[in-house]
């Protein structure tokens, strides 16, 4: 099991599969073609969220904040002011690595169900102002309607399509993103912060600098994910970033396998593709992703998929 894990762990075959993958308009129906572009959505989300929990190892059970940010601040500059989708991506991104840094600053020395507990408590408020339409922007519990498509050079992207691709080319980044993460210094400075922290602190590591700097980027990429997010949906709404979707993002790394890539796909496949196939029972996908997640921490607390010993160290 451990050989085939590893050769399919190597780089060219996630490249094969993502190329593959560029063929699904071409072959699928509407609806197959839309939840791919949701898997690469959520995918990238995921992977933001590995970055606190698998890399730097904070426990984040309020990820769906800056999801949220990235995804109502292209939904308020494009409906509202009349921005375009991809100039938004930039205010988008800021705005959330902003937020993640500002909201980390005071609370990354708090350890495990502290800090567990307080990002529940951001979640909860982050949601309680949208709800309340802050600043009079956000459409309170209704949310925002009729966000524009995407478009590159007067193209607009407004088939299923075109949007797919869109969101393909950024899951890519995103997985470059990721991997160039494990082989830095930044990502073997997080590897040593989870594994021994105080041995760290020894070293003459900044450990909070380094958490708010991890808080910041998983905080970016998850905005990111919230701008592609607002633009397939066409629509935002408060319910989309409640507690239960951090929840699920938690689980989806503890389940698939912490800082490691082809786990936390693995996780969001199963909790996000797997279900349309039996779509008669997609209404228990948290039942059953939860009892999942007990049985994978009882017999495979390193998750279904994890990362490969000392990958961190190596890179």
């Amino acid at each position: 099991m451990k050989a085939v894990l590893d050769w399919i762990n190597r780089p060219w075959i996630g490249a094969v599969l993502w190329l593959a993958g560029l063929a699904v308009p071409l072959a699928l129906d509407q609806t197959w073609i839309f939840i791919a572009s949701l898997f690469a959505v959520y995918a990238i989300v995921a992977l933001s969220q590995d970055i606190v929990l698998g890399r730097a190892g904070m426990f984040d059970m309020g990820h769906a904040v800056y999801f949220g940010i990235g995804a109502y601040a292209t939904a308020i500059l494009n409906t509202q002011f009349n921005w375009p989708i991809l100039a938004t991506w930039p205010v988008a991104v800021l705005l959330a690595a902003l937020a993640g840094a500002i909201l980390s600053a005071p609370i990354v020395k708090l350890r495990g169900d502290y800090l567990l507990v307080v990002t529940i408590g951001l979640n909860a408020i982050f949601v309680l102002a949208l709800n309340n339409n802050l600043a009079r922007m956000t459409g309170g519990p209704d949310g925002i309607f009729g966000i524009g498509v995407p478009s590159i050079f007067r193209w607009q992207l407004a088939s299923a399509s075109a949007q797919f691709w869109l969101d393909w080319v950024a899951f890519a980044v995103t997985l470059i993103l990721i991997h160039n993460l494990d082989r830095s210094h930044l990502g073997r400075t997080l590897y040593y912060i989870k594994h021994d922290q105080l041995a760290a602190t020894t070293m003459g590591i900044d450990t909070r600098a380094y958490k708010v700097l991890a808080f910041a980027l998983s905080a970016a990429l998850a905005g990111f994910a919230g701008t592609l997010f607002a633009a397939l949906m066409a629509a935002v709404s408060p319910g989309a970033f409640v507690f239960t979707e951090s929840v699920t993002l938690f689980a989806i790394v503890l389940v698939g396998g912490q800082g490691s890539i082809p786990g936390v796909l693995l996780g969001t496949a199963l909790m996000f593709v797997v279900p349309q196939a039996f779509r008669q029972f997609a209404e228990y996908r948290y039942f059953v992703f939860g009892i999942a997640m007990v049985v994978v921490m009882v017999l495979r607390p390193q998750g279904i998929w994890p990362r490969r010993r000392g990958a961190g160290a190596k890179a």
